[in-house]
């Protein structure tokens, strides 16, 4: 793949959706296993202020611009990323390959009623994958069981929805203990696939107002939203020292 665009010490891949699909469907047929990160400006403004988070960040296979504040800022350093890539819509992508050739996936987080009809909602879509297992995110980080529990499922993609930074810690810490398997963090995407969000219209999403959707739906998250012109302003201000 071509060279990575770093924001504010945050390395996203210069990638389209279908070329990242491709990717990761080459490396489940090396049973290549591959930390995948869907990155906003809200987790790009956490790494700046938790070096921790950061560290794990760099531990990331691929890192890609789910957020449209994550375009403008590559725009503002002159060095545009091809697309948006939404982990929703990623992770769709997958669920499809996973459909059509019989792949093992394994669903960690979200409240135990969201993940139970994600589960069931996945089985309706996606008839022929295989379901390794699943289980809602409210256990400890270090529980073995928990651990244990993924690594017999033997799964090809599993999704963790614990929200940042907790389910890309999980992955870091844990991702050793496997040989195989696509490990990406999907933070609400569960909620989608389970019907309790709906996504923005498609016109909505095509004029990159998803996010105003989302505010609409769930007021509670306009302090989330502060965070973006925080994130503008501090790529300007990397700009102009570069």
């Amino acid at each position: 793949m071509p060279d990575k665009v770093n924001i504010l010490g945050v390395k996203f891949d210069h990638t389209t959706k279908q070329e990242m699909v491709n990717q990761l469907h080459d490396n489940i047929k090396m049973n290549k296993k591959t930390f995948v990160v869907t990155a906003n400006p809200e987790i790009v403004m956490e790494a700046t202020m938790n070096a921790t988070f950061k560290d794990t960040l760099r531990d990331a296979d691929h890192i890609i611009a789910d957020g449209i504040g994550v375009i403008l800022g590559a725009k503002i350093l002159k060095k545009p990323l091809p697309e948006r890539i939404p982990g929703i819509e990623l992770m769709e992508e997958l669920l499809q390959i996973a459909n059509q050739e019989s792949l093992n996936v394994f669903f960690l987080g979200s409240r135990e009623e969201v993940i139970k009809k994600t589960v069931r909602n996945v089985k309706k879509d996606y008839p022929n994958l295989i379901i390794g297992g699943y289980h809602h995110g409210f256990f400890k980080e270090n529980d073995s069981q928990i651990l244990d529990m993924v690594k017999r499922a033997n799964s090809d993609l599993i999704f963790v929805a614990l929200g940042f930074p907790k389910q890309e810690y999980w992955i870091q810490n844990h991702i050793d203990s496997f040989y195989k398997g696509i490990f990406m963090g999907v933070g609400g995407s569960f909620d989608v696939l389970a019907g309790t969000v709906k996504r923005a219209p498609a016109i909505w999403r095509k004029l990159n107002l998803e996010w105003l959707h989302r505010l609409l739906q769930q007021p509670s998250r306009w302090k989330r939203m502060i965070v973006l012109p925080i994130f503008v302003k501090k790529v300007w201000q990397s700009k102009q020292k570069s």
